[in-house]
């Protein structure tokens, strides 16, 4: 890649490459978890992907509906190579899972798997013995080489595949095949070829070619344009605004970051004012209603619940609408407390959960020279404005 930077946390469609690929997994109905497999040698996973991925309840959307749900994001130490990565990673998961349940291994440099991909994987290896994988049919002339550099042969390739992954196969029977391979000096170079050694034949779903792996620079231009293909250089503005009286506690809560107060504020969540006249903007630049629509004040799964975690909850909405971030401006309105030297810090927050730098974010202050009810103390109130494209 020619990067000194590992290619699976390089920028891409402004954030690292891993977490486009830990976002379909993450989101998926039908996946319980995810294992990460780390090189002791890997310093970025947590000042890059760690501030993005967070083992706090996630929300899921399905049938327009919002639940909360625990997935678990486990991390084990890598190997020398492949294989020996793979087997600790399931290794984790034995005293969690049962030997028949299902697992799937997929690069993280494959950050464009589609959901009908990954779908169609598990719809069709679900009463499958032993398990599959996706891969791609050959469609280019194949010549073998010699040692000089010559066309020693054309190769047939009406049987060929090119295989990709996500690799599904039985907890149990991959463990014990990578375990044997490894033991053999095999050199794994995907959970397949390991099946194979163990005499099994694993079942090929065709894919799309668009699940590239990252592998050289250019690589990194194509998985954007075909994770950003389609969307509308519209610029799109939506306005939020948001108000919460104050009531007994002693703090508030304004962008992730808790300032110690005389009063908390009155709320069914965790009355972060800031972020909900930033979703409620988010939302209507994307048309997608407000936050009570999607989050109601009489669900009890919403009590007391961060707000970073609905924030981050639109934001996956604004990606189903093909819709990124372009920057938001606020203004929160309040006679007291003072929060000067707080700004930055909910800034970092919400350009954490926004997935974008702190550049595009903007939050200040004011009061109302103590006219009205923000004035004698009654309340904190929030403008939100967000451009999407």
């Amino acid at each position: 890649m020619g990067s000194a930077i590992p290619k699976q946390y390089l920028l891409l469609a402004g954030q690292p490459v891993i977490a486009h690929t830990l976002d379909i997994l993450l989101r998926h109905p039908r996946l319980s978890g995810v294992v990460v497999a780390i090189s002791v040698e890997d310093e970025w996973w947590p000042e890059v992907v760690a501030a993005r991925v967070t083992n706090k309840p996630l929300l899921v959307v399905t049938g327009g509906a919002a639940r909360v749900t625990n997935k678990p994001l486990l991390v084990v130490t890598g190997g020398a190579e492949r294989g020996h990565s793979v087997l600790n990673g399931l290794d984790a998961l034995w005293e969690r899972a049962q030997p028949d349940d299902w697992v799937l291994v997929h690069d993280a440099a494959r950050p464009c798997l589609s959901v009908d991909d990954l779908d169609r994987l598990l719809t069709e290896l679900a009463e499958d013995a032993v398990g599959g994988l996706l891969a791609v049919p050959v469609s280019d002339t194949l010549k073998q080489a010699d040692r000089a550099g010559r066309v020693a042969a054309t190769v047939d390739r009406s049987q060929l595949w090119r295989a990709l992954t996500p690799q599904m196969f039985r907890l149990g029977l991959l463990r014990e095949a990578l375990r044997e391979a490894l033991a053999r000096g095999q050199i794994v170079t995907d959970e397949a070829a390991a099946m194979e050694a163990a005499g099994f034949t694993p079942q090929l779903i065709e894919g799309r070619a668009d699940n590239l792996k990252i592998t050289r620079p250019e690589d990194l231009a194509l998985a954007e344009f075909y994770l950003t293909r389609g969307r509308s250089s519209t610029m799109r503005i939506g306005h939020g605004f948001d108000v919460h009286a104050f009531g007994p506690g002693e703090w508030v809560t304004l962008g992730g970051v808790r300032i110690p107060h005389t009063h908390g504020l009155i709320a069914h969540s965790d009355g972060d004012v800031l972020l909900h006249a930033l979703c409620d903007a988010l939302l209507g630049a994307a048309g997608l209603g407000d936050i009570g629509q999607h989050f109601p004040d009489n669900r009890a799964e919403f009590r007391n619940i961060d707000s970073r975690i609905l924030l981050r909850q639109v934001v996956l909405l604004l990606r189903e609408q093909r819709l990124a971030v372009g920057n938001v401006d606020t203004t929160i309105v309040a006679q007291a407390p003072r929060m000067a030297s707080y700004i930055s810090a909910m800034r970092e927050n919400i350009a954490v959960d926004l997935q974008v730098s702190p550049g595009q974010v903007n939050v200040k202050a004011t009061t109302t020279e103590r006219l009205g009810y923000i004035g004698r103390g009654e309340g904190i109130a929030v403008h939100a404005v967000a451009m999407l494209v």
